[in-house]
């Protein structure tokens, strides 16, 4: 059974249009991978329309397409000019939300993504940097999550994947494209649904997540300048 994500309680001007208000995009993947659920999905869906710091969520939903992923992005970003872009995706088998501090330029498909299509060691975006960082406060996002109680962490790889191709193409959109815009990923768990069909698998609940992502929304919408303090890793 699908779970229930609640929306959101929208505050008294999610009736604006948004050519009158500040907005931030939140976007989630459908389900792939011979799933039927994808918690990103159902986080963005949960936080569209709310308002978090003044600006309105637009969630939306990109496909688990190569093709077709940063297209989508790209269109997102015309239309609504976000001043933020928080992108999730799922990473199975990962216990913590994840913040992501670097996009790639590969792509090495380990599996076929929803259209049949498994690239294997070809660059996102040619003539463009090797790497970009994420532009968003992580360690002040890490910080606030952890106060929470909500299990997190710093990722230095998005995987190889469409979620890797997302957040690269967002980063170099923001780049070339949209400069006043500042954007990055975060990859959540799977959701016990998903995790009881794979006993050993961590799982995390679609509230909990929902609200770690609000969180990071409200501390990436308030913050400019992000923490310093040693958060990285040995290996």
């Amino acid at each position: 059974m699908k779970p229930a994500a609640k929306k959101i309680e929208k505050g008294p001007g999610a009736a604006k249009s948004a050519r009158d208000e500040a907005v931030a995009l939140v976007t989630g993947f459908d389900a792939f991978g011979g799933d039927r659920l994808n918690p990103s999905q159902e986080i963005a869906h949960a936080l569209d329309g709310a308002i978090i710091a003044g600006h309105r969520i637009v969630g939306a939903t990109l496909p688990t397409e190569f093709a077709r992923a940063l297209p989508a992005l790209d269109a997102l970003l015309v239309r609504h000019k976000p001043a933020l872009v928080l992108a999730l995706g799922l990473a199975g088998g990962r216990s913590e939300l994840a913040l992501e501090r670097v996009a790639v330029n590969l792509i090495d498909a380990r599996i076929a993504d929803n259209a049949g299509a498994q690239p294997v060691d070809v660059r996102i975006v040619e003539n463009a940097p090797n790497a970009y960082f994420s532009t968003l406060p992580v360690k002040a996002m890490l910080a606030r999550l952890r106060k929470a109680g909500i299990p997190a962490t710093l990722s230095l790889s998005a995987g190889s994947f469409v979620c890797n191709q997302v957040f690269f193409g967002l980063a170099h959109a923001l780049a070339t494209r949209h400069p006043r815009a500042r954007g990055g990923f975060l990859h959540v768990p799977s959701l016990p649904e998903q995790a009881a069909r794979l006993p050993g698998t961590p799982s995390m609940a679609l509230e909990t997540m929902i609200e770690g992502v609000r969180l990071c929304l409200q501390v990436a919408l308030t913050t400019r300048e992000d923490a310093r303090y040693a958060a990285g890793s040995t290996h």
